[in-house]
């Protein structure tokens, strides 16, 4: 009787498995066609910009001023414009950034109203257009910030009342400041609460803990997200329209309280204001090619620290 059973069994369970492993087999190619897809896009979007900005970009294009109406020259304003850019907001953003989510990881109760506060603002910010920071920037930073200091320090006299490079950065800092805040805020909470006990217990304080435990160990993460998130903001363009972005400039800045120019308003530039559009398109790929360098630079400079330390860590 039990064989009887168990032949009768069979032909069921063998179903189904059969069944499963159809269903499985479906679901890893669907996963498999999704991300070929994207590579595919990806690829055939870095085609484009590569074939059709071949042409313009060389060490001319980047070291060069624009000319004739910018429908010639170069970009090299805009790209040290970007750079002043992404220092003066990496200094604004990412120290602040990493004292949050250290009290935020480190000090703060599980139950702090206060924290839970800090922990929804963040998410709104991270979910606010970027327009809206633009338009926060010109209310604040110059109308309210610029001018009061016009008034008390320099006698009226318009300096920092107007856009420049200070204010775009630092709007361009609260754009980037959700997004280093989380993934620092991860990389602190993949350090094992025992070995944060451990270093209290043979009588470290606090902060030592924090020195020398927590922080070395999620270094990595943290210079990861830190340079992904400022090669981010690196290509954000709403935030400084109405902050510091210039049309065109005939020289470099000379002080934070001079507008720049910057790679991206540059594009938007080419393709939206240009006297020829048309004359101006190997421009526009050009300059879109040497952005996308830039932003994909640092994300390899992120991965290059994060492997580099790791592999000490190993050692």
């Amino acid at each position: 009787m039990e064989t009887s059973t168990n032949e009768i069994q069979h032909p069921f369970l063998s179903t189904g498995n059969q069944k499963g492993d159809l269903k499985g087999k479906a679901v890893v190619g669907i996963t498999q066609l999704a991300v070929l897809l994207i590579i595919a896009i990806l690829f055939i979007i870095l085609g484009i910009i590569v074939y059709e900005g071949r042409s313009k970009f060389s060490w001319e294009f980047i070291s060069s001023f624009p000319t004739n109406g910018m429908t010639e020259g170069g970009i090299f304003p805009a790209l040290i414009g970007t750079f002043i850019l992404v220092i003066v907001m990496s200094i604004a953003a990412v120290p602040f950034g990493t004292i949050t989510a250290l009290y935020l990881t480190e000090y703060a109760s599980e139950h702090s109203k206060f924290a839970a506060a800090v922990r929804f603002s963040i998410r709104t910010l991270a979910v606010v257009p970027s327009i809206i920071f633009g338009l926060f920037g010109l209310g604040f930073f110059i109308q309210f910030v610029g001018t009061g200091a016009d008034t008390v320090f320099n006698g009226g006299q318009l300096r920092w009342g107007q856009p420049n490079i200070l204010w775009a950065s630092l709007t361009m800092s609260l754009l980037t400041l959700p997004v280093i805040i989380v993934s620092v805020e991860e990389a602190l909470k993949t350090i094992p609460r025992e070995l944060r006990e451990a270093s209290l217990a043979l009588g470290a304080t606090k902060w030592e803990t924090i020195k020398n435990v927590v922080l070395p160990g999620s270094v990595s993460g943290i210079m990861t997200g830190t340079i992904l998130a400022v090669s981010r903001g690196a290509g954000e363009v709403a935030p400084i329209l109405f902050t510091g972005a210039a049309y065109y400039l005939a020289s470099l800045p000379g002080s934070l309280s001079d507008q720049f120019m910057n790679l991206g308003y540059h594009i938007y530039i080419m393709s939206t204001q240009s006297s020829d559009v048309e004359k101006t398109m190997p421009i526009q790929f050009a300059t879109t090619l040497v952005l996308l360098i830039l932003t994909l630079s640092l994300n390899l400079v992120a991965v290059l620290i994060r492997s580099r330390i790791r592999r000490r860590a190993k050692e």
